[in-house]
């Protein structure tokens, strides 16, 4: 009977290792940084981002001036004057929160450009992790660098090297 169970289990054993998944890792930030294509797209969105940040910041600036040039003119000012002033320094209030909106908002320029230069890049890489994982049977792929669950994994699962040579690039930059 022990015999019997002891063959069993180990059948069942077997058969639950052949059916065993294949998985490997990626460490997608690694993988990023050894694409010069990525560094000069972080580059050039950075300048985008400060170019339209000074804008954003004089548009505010202007509004202040006008403001304290109110502050230090309201008293000699007529009724009609204020209300003329005041308007003033709302629309130009409202001209640089439109404008922090159209650059910097959610659906906003910048985030536009980011989509335009990082798209290609991801569908690269994807490509890559995609042929890979079909040429070497690979049931699951995970990015390591966005996977906080991940205790630890052993580092012979983690294919990010053969993704940046797919890629055409070197591991070694």
């Amino acid at each position: 009977m022990k015999k019997v169970f002891l063959m069993t289990m180990l059948m069942l054993l077997g058969s639950i290792a052949a059916n065993a998944q294949k998985y490997a890792l990626i460490d997608m930030e690694y993988i990023l940084k050894k694409i010069p294509a990525y560094e000069r797209a972080n580059e050039q969105l950075d300048q985008t981002s400060k170019q339209w940040q000074a804008e954003v910041d004089n548009a505010r600036s202007e509004a202040k001036s006008l403001y304290e040039s109110y502050q230090n003119s309201g008293a000699s000012l007529g009724a009609d004057q204020k209300k003329k002033k005041e308007n003033e320094i709302i629309a130009k209030e409202n001209e640089a929160n439109e404008l922090k909106m159209k650059y910097f908002g959610s659906d906003g320029e910048l985030y536009k450009k980011r989509e335009s230069l990082m798209k290609p890049i991801q569908n690269q890489i994807y490509n890559a992790v995609k042929a890979i994982s079909e040429s070497q049977g690979y049931s699951m792929v995970i990015d390591r660098a966005s996977a906080q669950n991940i205790i630890f994994a052993s580092p012979n699962i983690d294919i990010s090297d053969e993704i940046i040579a797919k890629l055409g690039y070197s591991s070694n930059n």
